[in-house]
């Protein structure tokens, strides 16, 4: 069983409205040693769970009809016949069980054996471009795949930090997502907020005051690129 097509294939239900209950079956069928062993690297964890959370972000707010917190926090996503959350799958899985409220500095002590052996083996500051969540300051929705999810990463951050970073040269500012003060941690701190920002956006950053926009939490769901 391709467990990464069959994400892509939940994903591409969602965009099209069409039914998911064959593919949410099939997701939930999937035996817990396959899991472990088919998503053997990074790449397949980090596309397979990617197009999970953004597919199950869709479902819950549409069908479930959940907000926050608990579409977040609630383990109503079912695959290999356990329990999931949006949380386990964000800040469990894709940022190696990192406390959420904590900028990405501190471990969670608490994280299950599963969320450990689920958990990529390191943690990769572009999912921050990839994860919806509905929002309207959210990156877009995009399909990745495991050969290609490198390339593909690239490409999410690139097109958001172009899009959504302000630069401000007469007061010596750059305003940035709030993503990057949320997850100071996972992007090296500020030093590596400046080493990112200077990087795509090829532009001196030295000099410059980091100011964090305030996040627009108004729905905006079916944002797909």
């Amino acid at each position: 069983m391709n467990l990464n097509g069959l994400s892509e294939k939940l994903l591409l239900q969602v965009k099209k409205g069409e039914e998911t209950k064959d593919t949410l079956a099939a997701l939930d069928a999937v035996p817990l040693d396959y899991l472990w062993e088919y998503l053997s690297s990074d790449d397949q964890k980090k596309a397979f769970w990617i197009n999970c959370y953004n597919a199950y972000f869709q479902i819950l707010r549409k069908e479930k009809k959940l907000a926050k917190p608990v579409i977040y926090r609630n383990r109503e996503i079912s695959i290999a016949v356990h329990a999931f959350s949006l949380d386990d799958i964000e800040h469990g899985i894709l940022r190696r069980f990192r406390l959420k409220w904590s900028l990405g500095y501190l471990a969670n002590p608490l994280a299950t054996p599963l969320i450990r052996k689920l958990a990529v083996e390191e943690m990769d500051y572009r999912i921050h471009f990839a994860l919806n969540c509905g929002a309207r300051s959210c990156p877009p929705i995009a399909f990745y795949r495991p050969e290609m999810v490198d390339q593909q990463l690239d490409l999410a951050t690139i097109s958001f930090l172009e899009s959504d970073t302000v630069i401000l040269p007469e007061k010596r500012e750059l305003h940035v997502s709030r993503l990057f003060q949320w997850f100071d941690g996972d992007f090296g701190g500020k030093k590596g907020i400046r080493t990112l920002l200077s990087r795509i956006l090829k532009i001196p950053t030295q000099g410059y005051r980091l100011v964090f926009k305030t996040y627009d939490w108004q729905q905006d769901l079916d944002k797909f690129a």
